[in-house]
């Protein structure tokens, strides 16, 4: 079953925000000088994480309980 446009359009608009926040964040932390004890890969993946638990919505099936 292939997602409808409204969907796919909402989908990169998410990625795409996905993709600013992180930039923002990695400028962020470069611009504050190399104060980490970590590998850039793993800051760089933090930055990711983070930057999706802000953005992406959490989709749940169910239903609400009282």
């Amino acid at each position: 079953m292939q997602p409808d446009s409204q969907e796919m359009v909402r989908r990169f608009n998410e990625d795409e925000e996905v993709w600013r926040r992180f930039e923002q964040k990695r400028l962020e932390r470069l611009l504050l000088g190399p104060r980490w004890p970590l590998a850039e890969e793993e800051l760089d993946r933090l930055d990711w994480l983070e930057a999706e638990s802000e953005v992406r919505q959490t989709r749940c099936i169910g239903s609400e309980e009282p």
